[in-house]
């Protein structure tokens, strides 16, 4: 299902998904003292493009407690809410069911992704 699942993701709906960690990254990058909230991004960009396989381990201190709270509103809300009305609208159906819930994974992760790690 590895990479069936990645390659029919990656067409609908994961494209976008990944396209916007990437340009959240490049935001971000643009400060120097956001580059590694930046790269943060285009690691998860990555996951976000083909995620079928991976697992995500949350953990981190208090640091990324503290870039999390300053990411959820700078940049986590939006994607956490893009990934939401993806996933809902793919789970309308039986068949979208497993597209449906890696979205929700990545709602998940668009709120609190310091401190996490990608299997």
């Amino acid at each position: 299902m590895g990479c069936l699942g990645n390659l029919l993701w990656f067409v609908f709906g994961g494209a976008v998904s990944g396209l916007s960690w990437g340009l959240m990254g490049c935001l971000w990058c643009i400060t120097v003292v956001g580059i590694p909230v930046g790269l943060q991004c285009f690691k998860f960009a990555a996951l976000s493009f083909f995620p079928f396989g991976k697992e995500v381990q949350y953990g981190g201190g208090a640091g990324s407690f503290l870039l999390n709270i300053i990411w959820l509103f700078v940049s986590g809300l939006p994607l956490a809410l893009e990934h939401l009305v993806i996933g809902v609208g793919l789970c309308i159906t039986i068949i979208g069911i497993p597209f449906g819930l890696q979205q929700f994974k990545l709602a998940k992760l668009a709120l609190m992704p310091f401190g996490a790690e990608v299997y």
